[in-house]
């Protein structure tokens, strides 16, 4: 039986200016960030995504994962000391948790990597009217849908929201279908908050780093 896992989302928007710095300098800040990015990634699961393109108030997203509350809180110490740090906010962040479905017999005790093109991640919390009865309706027409992988956290006690759901895909035009279904099902009158909604590209952290300024890492400064 697999550990459950601490998971965390952290979204990263640049400041415009560090585009405006010199070749070098924005080389050696994503340099040092990738760095920290593989020294975690080495023992964790470790996944980003580029929200270029895709958002207008953030540019990069890294998913983490761990057994320890406290390696997630390393990694992040490690990544704010790198020089692309001192040039980004982080507008979103969600903390969350895996834990056994109570809504259905699904187990995911971590969040699968299906490497799919695209992530669609929201925060979401519900009204607390006849959960159970409801969700199975969401369950059922989630499941006409298998190209659709869903990845459900829990951040009861943990953060603001009381889950935090990701959605996997090659396909954004199903996703677009499967939450238009859902909108209208009875599930969706019992929920309070489902947004900001974010959709992500898959990508190498290297190649989302390079998505940042159009400008890919040298191979010569990662030798």
């Amino acid at each position: 039986m697999p550990e459950r896992q601490f998971v965390k989302y952290t979204f990263l928007q640049i400041d415009p200016a560090w585009r405006r710095l010199d070749s070098e300098r924005r080389a050696a800040d994503k340099r040092e960030f990738l760095a920290a990015c593989e020294d975690f990634a080495a023992d964790h699961l470790l996944r980003g995504f580029s929200t270029v393109g895709t958002r207008g108030d953030c540019d990069l997203m890294l998913l983490s994962q761990s057994v320890s509350l406290d390696q997630i809180h390393e990694f992040h110490v490690v990544l704010g000391q790198t020089g692309l740090m001192k040039w980004a906010t982080v507008p979103y962040s969600y903390l969350a948790m895996t834990k056994p479905s109570e809504y259905s017999e699904e187990s995911r005790l971590e969040v699968r990597p299906a490497h799919a093109k695209y992530l669609f991640v929201y925060p979401f919390v519900k009204t607390r009217e006849e959960r159970y009865r409801i969700m199975q309706e969401h369950i059922r027409i989630g499941r006409e849908y298998p190209q659709i992988d869903l990845n459900t956290s829990y951040s009861f006690g943990l953060d603001d929201q009381e889950f935090v759901v990701a959605f996997e895909t090659d396909r954004p035009a199903d996703f677009l279908d499967l939450v238009q279904r859902l909108r209208g099902t009875e599930s969706s009158l019992f929920t309070r908050r489902d947004t900001p909604t974010f959709t992500c590209i898959a990508a190498s952290i290297r190649r989302a780093l390079s998505a940042l300024d159009g400008e890919a890492i040298p191979a010569e400064a990662l030798a």
